[in-house]
């Protein structure tokens, strides 16, 4: 099989750019080499030329399903980035319960949720939270991935990655699965929907507007342009007096978004 060529991966480059708005540099060209490689072994192309003319064309999805999967980065882990877990612990959810307390009813979506661990580790905080007081708490969690998204409706994770939580919820909220692994219980996965969603869609059009969306460390991958796009549709779907949350590695402007600053990598719409 032939190398990747410089003309190829500007194709392959412009092609993630335009319709995942994942920016990628020349010194990602080893990384898409690296994981497409075998994807044009198994499938029998002689060069990158030959599959990508066969990915535009393909008509049943999967080749671009299986394309998105190879190219996006999907690392996470359980209580990453533990002071804002804390934060809509006593803050946030305490805020919203005496606003909602009416409807009993949370809209929070985690976008870019990759294998499940930060939508599992939010719905333990509702569960604990409103415990015995009959509110509504689903998540709606959303990835570009359907490889992790698979991962993450199974919620099957290794006994080690699990030690960073708290033992009761390791006691409460995980089974057995095998001599190596947990999964975690029911009564959280059924309050998670998980879906398919591509944030560079024109608009995000929901039922309801959300109270609270993680987004963390997705944006990183975005220039200026189509993040500050992105925020701005976030902030459309967003509740008034709802928060937005997003990396610590990343950071809103007052000249890029109508959100306000309220702690580092935690915004609101006021």
């Amino acid at each position: 099989m032939n190398e990747l060529t410089d003309a190829e991966f500007t194709r392959i480059r412009d092609y993630i750019k335009a319709h995942y708005g994942i920016n990628m540099g020349d010194e990602k060209k080893s990384l898409i080499y690296s994981r497409l490689r075998a994807t044009l072994i198994n499938g029998g192309f002689t060069s990158f030329t030959q599959y990508f003319d066969y990915l535009l064309s393909d008509k049943t999805g999967a080749a671009i399903i299986n394309f998105v999967d190879r190219v996006t980065t999907n690392h996470t882990f359980f209580m990453r980035e533990t002071d804002h877990f804390d934060f809509f612990k006593n803050t946030v959810l305490p805020q919203l319960e005496e606003k909602y307390s009416a409807k009993k009813e949370i809209c929070l979506w985690c976008a870019g949720c990759s294998s499940g661990e930060e939508s599992n580790t939010l719905q333990m905080i509702l569960q604990d939270y409103f415990e015995g007081k009959n509110w509504n708490t689903e998540i709606l969690a959303t990835d570009i991935s359907t490889n992790v998204l698979d991962k993450a409706v199974h919620s099957v994770y290794p006994n080690d990655k699990i030690e960073t939580l708290p033992e009761n919820w390791r006691k409460k909220y995980f089974n057995k699965f095998d001599d190596h692994n947990s999964i975690v219980v029911d009564q959280i996965k059924r309050n998670i929907t998980y879906r398919t969603f591509n944030l560079m869609e024109p608009a995000f059009k929901f039922k309801k507007k959300m109270h609270v969306i993680f987004c963390r460390n997705v944006m990183i991958y975005f220039d200026n342009e189509t993040r500050d796009q992105i925020v701005g549709k976030f902030y459309e779907a967003t509740e008034d007096g709802g928060y937005i949350f997003i990396g610590h590695s990343e950071s809103l402007t007052h000249t890029n978004t109508k959100y306000k600053y309220i702690m580092p990598a935690v915004y609101r719409k006021l």
